[in-house]
């Protein structure tokens, strides 16, 4: 298996590759953690700990599921470790002691400012390499923790203050994405002294409603709320708070540690190039375990060999100025759809699409199941190829509506 040297420097520590786990129940002690390390990950963000011990519900999880996906969005309603402070801060001390080579990050939460500035000192006595503040969880029970800190500029800056006052570590501030501004709240986290952001939390949510007793999923005795929604699904908002974050010239491309649906390493290679430096997984190891790990360095590893990168710090950002904003695309460009006779599979799935969903411009002879494309009434949205299960559709001709050239164009 190729193996790249995926190192890098994320808020003044080196770790040996960027995958991490995050601050969920795939590290609530001392086994997972020692496992997960064992098994490859080049960080650990132990589970939320504070003076809060959580008494959680049964059951607790609900997945969205589209055709025979298993998942492809994941609710999650714990809240931080359930264990005691004490408890908690003996793993820390463990792991840091058996795995010095690995980088432990503490994610702490209080509830006012000297428990905060407490748990800040506790945890750097553990001998860990960093601390993340959450100021995202969506499903806590006390509105003086989780999100609801997290939408507030004045209380991040002024827990960060209080972290900060406590120990000398690196510090990172968890953004909750329940917010319409990510960048206001980020700036907030750095004038109070945060080195970097982990971006998202969980997103606020009800998955499904159970239809004959009428009570959102997961039913615990009878009810259900709100709380926090992940996996796959929520990967579109993390790339964009995290782009938007990284491409703000105040924000002065802030170091970022990326989370939210990342399974896959191109999931991963997607949030490097967008401006994440370490990543953070929870729902990819719920269903493979942490040996998904393996494949993510090999993948990474192989992209990095065929696009020759020779450092990941050369991948972070690559791809966030190619975002602009909406009123800034070429609109006199147009690319016309192209079926590759040999994929199709005559279903007829891109006709119904076209004409009940788009502009009627794919004709199905019913006789031959036979499809094709009329130029002059497409518009080259592409809806047609995003349905066809074959991938029999991609890009063909291209004309620029003022007379550009299209030898111009890059795809």
């Amino acid at each position: 298996m190729l193996k790249k040297d995926l190192s890098i420097t994320f808020c003044g520590v080196k770790f040996p590759n960027p995958f991490c786990l995050s601050s969920s129940p795939v590290g609530n002690c001392y086994e997972m953690c020692a496992k997960a390390y064992e098994t490859g990950f080049g960080g650990v963000v132990f589970k939320t700990i504070g003076f809060f011990i959580a008494d959680e519900v049964s059951p607790r999880f609900d997945t969205v599921r589209k055709e025979s996906t298993p998942w492809i969005g994941f609710k999650n309603m714990e809240q931080i470790a359930e264990h005691p402070l004490e408890e908690n801060l003996e793993a820390l001390r463990r792991l840091k002691h058996d795995y010095p080579d690995k980088v432990l990050i503490a994610s702490i939460m209080g509830s006012n400012e000297k428990e905060w500035e407490d748990l800040a000192r506790l945890v750097e006595e553990c001998g860990v390499d960093m601390i993340e503040c959450n100021f995202s969880c969506p499903q806590m029970t006390s509105h003086a923790m989780g999100s609801d800190v997290g939408q507030s500029k004045e209380l991040v800056y002024k827990y960060c203050q209080a972290v900060k006052r406590g120990s000398k570590l690196p510090m990172m501030a968890k953004m909750t994405p329940n917010l319409g501004n990510m960048n206001e709240i980020a700036q907030a986290a750095l004038e109070g002294g945060a080195d970097g952001i982990a971006a998202i939390n969980t997103v606020k949510s009800i998955c499904n409603v159970n239809l004959d007793k009428n009570v959102g999923m997961p039913i615990v005795n009878g009810k259900s709320s709100i709380s926090g929604y992940s996996g796959k699904a929520v990967k579109p908002i993390a790339l964009r708070f995290i782009q938007q974050m990284y491409a703000d010239p105040s924000l002065n491309q802030v170091e970022i540690s990326g989370i939210g649906g990342i399974e896959t390493w191109e999931d991963a290679a997607e949030f490097i190039l967008l401006g994440a430096k370490t990543l953070q997984i929870t729902t990819a190891i719920m269903q493979y375990g942490y040996r998904i790990v393996e494949d993510l360095i090999s993948g990474l590893s192989h992209y990095m060999d065929d696009h020759g990168y020779n450092s990941l710090e050369e991948m972070v950002g690559k791809a966030s100025p190619n975002i602009i904003p909406a009123e800034e695309l070429d609109r006199t460009y147009i690319v016309y759809p192209k079926i590759n006779p040999d994929k199709c599979v005559h279903c007829g799935r891109c006709y119904i699409s076209c004409y009940d969903g788009g502009h009627q411009a794919i004709s199905f002879d019913s006789e031959s199941r036979k499809v094709k494309i009329n130029e002059d009434r497409c518009v080259g949205c592409h809806l047609c190829a995003n349905v066809c299960p074959a991938g029999a559709i991609g890009f063909g001709r291209i004309e620029f509506k003022k007379g550009k050239k299209a030898h111009d164009i890059k795809l």
